[in-house]
């Protein structure tokens, strides 16, 4: 058989198994979240949240409300070198990230079922 047409069969069958994965996946909410960014990211964002009152009062003056914090999270980007990932039950994770040109930082306990915003602070 011609290189051609083993090219062709090839090409043919590619494209065969595309359509039927795009056939599958299609409106399915499916993710490629491999790195430990965007796994820790997806991780709290699905847990329900709670404010500590020191989070509550930063969010007052700094007239944020749930849903910018919930997309400062989402968007975010986890500082593992101030994070604490060696804690046994409920690791607590920095996630920074901007909003109206303000650098935020929020310190997140994560635990199993619950997710605590405890601080969020201004960074210079």
């Amino acid at each position: 058989m011609k290189f051609i047409h083993r090219l062709g069969y090839y090409l043919g069958g590619f494209a065969i198994g595309l359509i039927l994965l795009a056939f599958f996946l299609n409106g399915k909410k499916t993710s490629c979240d491999y790195g430990p960014n965007a796994r820790t990211i997806k991780n709290i964002s699905l847990k329900q949240k709670h404010y500590s009152d020191n989070a509550l009062v930063a969010m007052g003056n700094h007239n944020l409300d749930t849903l910018i914090v919930g997309d400062l999270i989402k968007y975010g980007k986890v500082n593992f070198s101030e994070s604490d990932t060696k804690a046994e039950t409920c690791k607590t994770y920095v996630v920074e990230n901007s909003y109206k040109k303000r650098n935020f930082s929020l310190s997140i306990k994560n635990c199993d079922s619950l997710a605590t915003i405890l601080a969020i602070s201004l960074k210079q």
